[in-house]
């Protein structure tokens, strides 16, 4: 059975806290999904500094920001200015960062790092996951006290969160799922004007 695919916001946590629940999980390697990989509030997490103090634990730093990134150069992405994720998963670049994450994968235990703590709050969870777990069935959220979330409790937690039910008679969980994953879209999806 394979690996599952781990998912992680680095947040404010301290270098040890961080590597730590990389270490709980056996995380080999760290792909790296921020469009700017730098952290002005936590210069422990800019790339070049990650990158070393990753390989000193034996961790692996890998970086597919501009694959996997929120903030898209491609005109395409963009629908009233805002990105939409959708049109993300459409794009050569996005899924060259498929076809050269399922590398990674081949290689060792992989966690995709990007920096909010909750998935909810990042495009890890909306724009990665969402499309990812079409083809992978065994995502795992690590969360800031080392506990997972399976994706699919995530996405429960995301119904609730939009205020849809978890069943409905009418509409599908499918159907209820677009409608949570636009609406957190609307929510944290990059957009160019403030």
């Amino acid at each position: 059975m394979p690996d599952p695919l781990f998912t992680i916001g680095h947040s404010n946590h301290p270098w040890h806290e961080f590597q730590s629940l990389l270490l709980q999980h056996s995380v080999k390697i760290l792909v790296d999904v921020r469009s700017s990989p730098y952290s002005g509030y936590n210069p422990q997490y800019n790339r070049e500094t990650l990158a070393r103090t990753l390989a000193e634990a034996g961790i692996t730093y890998a970086f597919l920001g501009e694959q996997f990134g929120a903030r898209r150069t491609e005109s395409e992405c963009y629908e009233n200015d805002r990105v939409r994720f959708e049109l993300v998963h459409r794009t050569a670049a996005f899924r060259d960062g498929i076809l050269r994450l399922d590398d990674l994968r081949r290689e060792g235990v992989v966690s995709l790092m990007c920096a909010e703590r909750d998935p909810l709050e990042c495009h890890r969870s909306g724009m990665i996951c969402r499309r990812l777990s079409q083809e992978i069935a065994d995502i795992q959220h690590i969360r800031a006290d080392g506990s997972l979330e399976s994706h699919d409790q995530m996405e429960t937690r995301l119904l609730r969160t939009a205020g849809l039910p978890d069943r409905d008679l009418f509409r599908t969980r499918d159907v209820l799922l677009s409608d949570a994953y636009r609406w957190l879209e609307q929510r944290i999806a990059y957009s160019t004007q403030p």
